[in-house]
């Protein structure tokens, strides 16, 4: 055999972001990542994923910091890395449309606190949903040379889902003027065969780059990463050992030392990634002790491949069965979940898509008949107040749950109005900086309490002796 031409994989690290929000619920507090940062940035990484996802909410709600603060100091740390976000289309990172100006502001104030890389992702797959992201993406980079616009698609299976659906869209991404495409397998549902048959037909319809991110959920990540590279992939998602597997993604060192020595090498220093791996060790011994770390999520659910849902999902649905004493009807909620979502357009299962379905399942059961109940979610979906899916939506089930009401077939964020003003206005007395506006368009509540606890702080004020109900705070 000749020698092959040497095409090194590029790797994404999750552990400041993606690692520890599938393992730890999104805990991990900035002061813990970065005495590493100098570290992780020697590596090499293709980008280090630190920022999005549900990083923003926890920070604000539970670690009682600010997420614009964290990205800052990561971007002064990370001098040679690029760094990445994931972003949910019009939804941004919160859990309703908004409008276009707060999409471009948002795009517009992550590149300039230190974003290199926007994934942008649509719960139903619906690219219109993703083109005001990119397009701001795009604005930016023409006139400042920074900010890469990467689209992921929901990987998922089901009729709908051909490999030509796949390459088609992949197509259409390229149109949409999108740097790179991500394969975003958020239930760990790509089996390795089935990957290399679908980067080999992506890669011949396009010449986008091509990164694949998935769990370890199901057990079958590694494996899938290895044929995924040998068709031409040419970045995967890993995380560095201490906080891989289980519900995570496959470990970074196991993967480097898979591809050493061959075509796809990545050059990396096993010494440097156990330095990392050290030093996230002892916080991981924490968070087993402290409960915050579940040895359940750290396991192989190979349920995930037979019912096609995502682990989240499935341990969402235990909960709400167990709050109504009717665990015994497990197992007919898991047959009852591919008929919902085949009624509602055969959406992926992934956030919020994934929530609604499962609890109408469980209602549905409950029940004892069909959609006697609806959630105003599945409402919404019906109206097309998500997007458009995949496949044609139940006539019947729109009927016997939102008779007679108009449906959306446009883009739902063209029927918003601008809000960005309207949003200063409403908390202008809490603005520090400009991205303040954004934390409350995103989470206006959660924002508010934090904006307390700041301008406390920075007061010096006891917040224990503080009379919270008439705003009176002695100094």
């Amino acid at each position: 055999m000749s020698e092959q031409i040497k095409k090194p994989v590029g790797i994404t690290e999750t552990i400041l972001r993606d690692a520890h929000q599938s393992l730890i619920a999104t805990r991990m507090p900035t002061d813990l990542m970065l005495p590493i940062v100098e570290t992780m940035d020697k590596i090499g990484y293709h980008s280090v994923e630190c920022w999005g996802g549900a990083t923003f909410d926890a920070s604000l709600r539970f670690l009682k910091e600010d997420p614009w603060e964290r990205l800052r100091k990561l971007r002064d740390g990370f001098k040679n890395t690029k760094l990445q976000m994931l972003f949910r289309g019009q939804n941004i990172l919160g859990y309703r449309p908004y409008a276009d100006d707060v999409v471009d502001s948002f795009v517009e104030k992550s590149i300039a606190n230190g974003i290199d890389i926007i994934r942008i992702f649509d719960c139903l797959n619906d690219l219109r949903n993703l083109q005001e992201a990119v397009n701001a993406t795009n604005k930016i980079k023409a006139r400042e040379g920074r900010g890469h616009a990467q689209i992921a698609l929901s990987y998922t299976l089901g009729d709908a889902y051909t490999l030509e659906y796949w390459v088609d869209t992949a197509k259409k991404i390229e149109e949409m003027g999108a740097d790179s495409i991500c394969i975003k397998d958020m239930a760990g549902l790509l089996v390795p065969y089935k990957a290399a048959e679908l980067i080999g037909a992506m890669k011949e319809a396009t010449k986008l780059p091509i990164q694949l991110h998935t769990h370890y959920t199901s057990g079958v990540a590694s494996m899938t990463y290895l044929k995924a590279v040998e068709a031409g992939v040419d970045v995967i998602d890993c995380a560095i050992s201490p906080f891989a597997l289980g519900t995570s993604q496959p470990a970074t060192e196991v993967m480097v030392e898979t591809f050493k020595g061959t075509p796809y090498d990545t050059g990396f220093d096993q010494n440097l990634l156990a330095e990392i791996a050290d030093y996230f060790r002892p916080y991981r011994e924490k968070c087993l002790e402290s409960g915050l770390l579940s040895p359940k999520v750290l396991g192989v659910n190979i349920k995930t491949l037979l019912y096609q849902v995502p682990g989240g999902m499935l341990s969402n649905m235990v909960s709400q069965l167990k709050e109504q004493n009717a665990e015994d009807k497990y197992e007919d909620v898991l047959r009852e979940i591919p008929n919902v979502r085949k009624d509602l357009g055969e959406p992926p299962l992934v956030t919020p898509s994934s929530q609604i379905v499962g609890t109408q399942a469980v209602f549905n059961v409950l029940m004892g008949e069909r959609y006697k109940m609806a959630t105003k979610e599945t409402k919404a979906v019906l109206r097309g107040e998500y997007g458009q899916t995949i496949k044609p939506m139940s006539q019947e089930v729109i009927d016997k749950v939102i008779p007679g009401e108009e449906r959306i077939t446009c883009r739902p964020a063209d029927l918003l109005e601008n809000e960005m003003d309207k949003l200063e206005a409403e908390m202008k007395e809490w603005k520090q900086q400009d991205e303040d506006v954004l934390s409350y368009a995103l989470f206006p509540q959660v924002a508010v309490d934090f904006f307390k606890y700041r301008q406390a702080q920075q007061e010096k004020v006891d917040l224990t002796q503080a009379d919270t109900k008439n705003g009176a705070y002695p100094v």
